[in-house]
């Protein structure tokens, strides 16, 4: 049988979703060890959105096959039983032969938070990105509009990226603050090798006022990685949800990372 799991995890102490040939721990590698474990058998998992090294997620959807009858809360509480505190299991569902939890997602959904204040983050470390100093988050929130709709993504496109073309589709973009917590939130079909943090950190720039509103929409048109602001720390962010077709009948709840 097919099954598909919804996973979380602190990406603090991972070196990346993917499995890696150099023994670095990484998020994959523990949800293989333990399926494996509950299933008395090998397992491997292919998941939605393979997120970077110190990344975290709410949202993250596998799929497996395997041979083994078992009841769904085995691959819940059996599972977390064998997983390491900052990964979990949080729910499982059997799906059609076909499914696919990458290539049959129509959308990926991220959250970015910056904590805004003078003081740094003590019991937030690591899970949020600290930044002092005035922001103008309704300039950020314009800025981030001339992302929207399907276009060429290159300017915010790392040069590791393997992807064969840059053209993204951004459903929508929203840039909030509740008190001292900044909200970086927005959807695509798609996204490219550190694309999210790479926009970030040119909408922090915005929202530093060190540059205008309408910078963003000049990044989109030169198309140059070289022009646009630095990548931002992969301690703020988030993968919160993965959307698929109604007939997959995964409904996956959205549960945004706040700390407001």
């Amino acid at each position: 049988m097919k099954f598909a799991l919804g996973i979380e995890y602190d990406g603090s102490k991972f070196a990346g979703w993917q499995m890696q040939k150099h023994g670095t721990r990484t998020v994959q590698e523990c949800v293989e060890i333990a399926l494996s474990s509950v299933a008395n058998q090998p397992v491997q998992v292919v998941c939605a959105g393979r997120t970077d090294t110190g990344v975290h997620a709410v949202g993250q959807v596998v799929h497996f096959e395997c041979d083994s009858p078992r009841q769904e809360k085995a691959w819940v509480m059996g599972v977390n039983t064998q997983l390491p505190d900052d990964v979990s299991s949080i729910w499982a569902q059997p799906v059609a032969e076909d499914f696919s939890a990458r290539f049959s997602a129509t959308a990926r959904q991220y959250r970015y938070i910056i904590l805004n204040r003078q003081a740094r983050p003590a019991v937030l470390n690591k899970k949020v990105t600290w930044k002092h100093g005035g922001f103008n988050v309704e300039a950020m929130h314009q800025a981030a509009q001339a992302l929207l709709g399907e276009q060429d993504f290159t300017s915010f496109r790392s040069s590791a990226c393997q992807a064969e073309h840059a053209m993204r589709n951004v459903h929508w973009v929203n840039v909030s603050r509740e008190g001292d917590y900044i909200y970086i939130d927005i959807k695509a079909n798609a996204f490219l090798h550190h694309m999210v943090r790479n926009i970030v950190g040119s909408l922090i720039m915005v929202g530093q006022e060190v540059k205008a509103v309408s910078w963003m929409a000049d990044l989109m048109r030169c198309k140059d990685r070289n022009q646009a602001g630095p990548t931002a720390p992969a301690d703020g962010l988030y993968l919160v949800n993965v959307s698929y077709p109604q007939e997959s009948g995964i409904i996956s709840t959205i549960n945004l990372p706040r700390y407001a």
